[in-house]
């Protein structure tokens, strides 16, 4: 199940096949024998013999290429088994900043190097200034076919992306941050087991929203984690807040869930985790006081894997005067509450700096909700300079209050073609998601259209699962689009959306 292998038609040049592993969480003891668990790391070697025409790259610190198109890789840091990852396919590289190259397929190349020259080295600054030195020496990223069914993987060395990044504008390079940030937290400080997945995933968003804030400014940080906060109420609506997967500390054993740690991947240890750390955060009252905190956390676990009790732990340790306060039993506050008790986060950091950028997308998505659309007010209102995620809270908003009276998405869709041409993933998805609720026939085509161009599961579940709850005709057009584009979408993607539309596989 770790290796996937495309046909050409699963590419984006749809010449040759490609292949791609992908090791996250326990899938690795399928292409090489390891202890595949997080709590053990070590260092690698490996030598790839490919065909002719074709290029090998891993998630290695330094590779060469020999006579016979054969390929040797070391990495020189100890790493978890989950870690290790190899593409074979038709790619080249080039370089966008002094310690980082974009791979990708040739007919995505000169997109992937304008839309990322310069960028990556930009947050890689701020990063090593805000935890410390990063230490993988290259970070390059290997943009994959369209049919990748993640965003990001975050390969040492090399991270893997959807190329639904390559909006052609830069309006999602941010996306990259996430990924840059696990240098330090996950793939350098690792959770000991998945029980735990919040230890990578919590400090990772605080430290991408950190970088963030330093790059983009608070405002634009806090509307980011707004739409954060608002998956992990979708995915706590959906789920029911007890449930036992909405704690940070989850138990995985056989008998309890089956044993593949991946069923319980969700927001929560991504959102609620992140929630923990800005509570850390809020106790030690000071931000360069717990940035440092954050340094000499990195600097102490470093190439190791950990749980969280070592982690607060050391926490207390670092902050003596709260330990003799005693905040860890906070009542309502405890740490063991936060582990082990599923639900809300007790503690939600502040976002009202966002609100600053909300509320004009707020107030505009009430007058397109309105019977007789104020027009005047409509145009006085200037989105030009609005980034990607003040217009994905405003479509979210939108979406919310959907279906809107008769005509006005139709007027919506004329009036910010920005919106409803853009080539941006993110508002996309959204701009398919109003168009079936507001059963919007004109426009289906945009949605077909857009299932077509990529196989990530964020965007294709969540579209297959509107037009399924939809009327016959969008019915129709989810049995249309899928039987055309299930040869090009990953395994574990086909059958999620077959589960959806009732023929038989699980999701």
């Amino acid at each position: 199940p770790q290796v996937c292998w495309l046909s050409p038609e699963q590419t984006a040049g749809k010449q040759k096949p490609y292949m791609y592993t992908q090791g996250q969480a326990v899938l690795n003891r399928s292409f090489f024998p390891c202890f595949d668990t997080p709590s053990a790391k070590f260092t690698y070697s490996a030598t790839v013999k490919v065909p002719e025409g074709f290029t090998a790259v891993m998630s290695a610190t330094s590779w060469e290429k020999q006579k016979d198109n054969t390929f040797v890789f070391k990495m020189s840091q100890p790493i978890p088994s989950y870690l290790i990852a190899l593409v074979v396919g038709d790619i080249v590289s080039a370089d966008v900043g002094p310690r980082s190259r974009v791979w990708a397929e040739p007919c995505l190349i000169e997109a992937a190097k304008k839309e990322y020259d310069g960028v990556i080295e930009e947050f890689l600054v701020v990063g090593e200034k805000l935890f410390g030195p990063y230490v993988w020496g290259r970070y390059d990223i290997l943009f994959m076919p369209p049919s990748f069914p993640f965003g990001g993987m975050e390969n040492p060395c090399l991270t893997f992306v959807t190329p639904c990044l390559l909006a052609g504008d830069r309006s999602l390079v941010d996306v990259i941050i996430h990924e840059i940030s696990h240098s330090w937290f996950g793939n350098l400080v690792t959770n000991a087991t998945w029980g735990e997945f919040w230890l990578n995933e919590g400090f990772t968003m605080y430290a991408q929203r950190r970088i963030s804030t330093e790059v983009y400014g608070l405002p634009y940080t806090c509307l980011e984690a707004a739409t954060g906060r608002a998956l992990l109420r979708q995915h706590m609506d959906a789920t029911g807040e007890d449930h036992p997967l909405n704690k940070l500390r989850v138990v995985i054993e056989p008998g309890l869930w089956g044993v593949n740690p991946d069923d319980t991947y969700n927001e929560t240890p991504y959102e609620k985790g992140y929630c923990f750390v800005s509570y850390l955060a809020h106790l030690v009252g000071n931000q360069s006081k717990f940035d440092a905190f954050l340094q000499a956390y990195v600097n102490r676990f470093k190439f190791q894997s950990i749980t969280a009790d070592d982690t607060l732990e050391f926490f207390l340790e670092y902050f003596p005067e709260l330990k003799e306060k005693g905040v860890d039993s906070i009542p309502g506050f405890e740490f063991d509450r936060w582990l082990n008790t599923p639900g809300w986060p007790p503690y939600l950091p502040d976002l009202s700096p966002g609100q600053q950028l909300m509320k004009p997308a707020d107030e505009l998505a009430e007058l397109w909700a309105a019977d007789g659309l104020n027009m005047e007010a409509i145009e006085a209102v200037d989105i030009t300079g609005w980034r990607t995620y003040q217009l994905v809270y405003f479509l979210d908003q939108v979406l919310q209050k959907s279906p809107l009276p008769e005509g006005n998405v139709k007027r919506l869709s004329k009036m910010y073609p920005k919106i409803s041409k853009a080539q941006n993933a993110e508002l996309r998805l959204r701009w398919c998601q109003i168009v079936l609720k507001n059963n919007l026939e004109a426009e289906f085509s945009k949605v077909k259209d857009f299932l077509h161009s990529q196989g990530k599961q964020k965007y294709t579940l969540p579209l297959y699962r509107a037009m399924w709850g939809g009327s016959e005709t969008t019915r129709a057009l989810a049995m249309e689009t899928f039987s055309a584009t299930a040869p090009q979408l990953h395994v574990n993607v086909q059958n999620y959306v077959k589960k959806i539309l009732g023929l038989g596989g699980a999701e």
